[in-house]
């Protein structure tokens, strides 16, 4: 997110987290500052390959409480962030061939994980992967789901919520934007009061 009143806008549906994206190619870039998020929502910074220094100096400059990393930083960059004692989200992007035990590494220097579609674009591609493949997901740390969840998944997470699966927050974006960086507050409230009645 980027622009104040929306921001506003959005915070007052109380969602746990609010991201902020410092990847340069992205549309939704943050380029210079952000704004303040209320408490308690935790503001997420978004990078994609970005060295430790710059990941560090955006924590302290936009005051974040949490990384979602969406490039191929390996377990001992995530280690060396969690070492701060923000939370460390590691973004995977799923397909039909992915293996969940390459995730093993990981465990130790994430809080979370984070599944996205497979795409050419680091996150934001607005599609679905097959939610299926999730049953093979061997481990109890808790994940994020992602990619292209919009107003029309509710039935198909209310599914997810009745596995044992270890689901902690869905990552909605693109299906509930009316333009890049910017969110649709009626969309997303009719949502949130759905999946409230989950």
């Amino acid at each position: 997110m980027r622009d104040p009143q929306n921001i506003a806008q959005i915070a007052a549906l109380e969602p746990d987290y609010l991201g902020f994206i410092f990847y340069a190619p992205s549309p939704r870039y943050v380029e210079k500052e952000s704004p303040a998020v209320p408490q308690p929502i935790k503001k997420v910074g978004v990078f994609v390959n970005a060295s430790i220094d710059h990941v560090l100096d955006c924590i302290k400059q936009h005051h974040l409480q949490a990384v979602q990393l969406h490039g191929e930083e390996n377990p001992a960059y995530c280690n060396e962030i969690k070492k701060t004692g923000i939370e460390v989200i590691k973004a995977f992007a799923v397909g039909i061939h992915f293996e969940f035990d390459q995730l093993n590494p990981y465990l130790n220097g994430c809080d979370f994980f984070l599944f996205d579609s497979q795409s050419e674009l680091k996150g934001g591609s607005g599609k679905k992967f097959d939610w299926t493949l999730l049953h093979d997901y061997p481990f109890q740390k808790p994940f994020f789901l992602s990619g292209g969840i919009g107003p029309n998944d509710i039935d198909a997470i209310k599914a997810l919520k009745k596995t044992n699966l270890p689901l902690y927050a869905l990552d909605v974006n693109s299906k509930f934007e009316t333009a890049p960086a910017l969110k649709n507050n009626s969309a997303l409230s009719i949502f949130k009061k759905e999946l409230n009645d989950i």
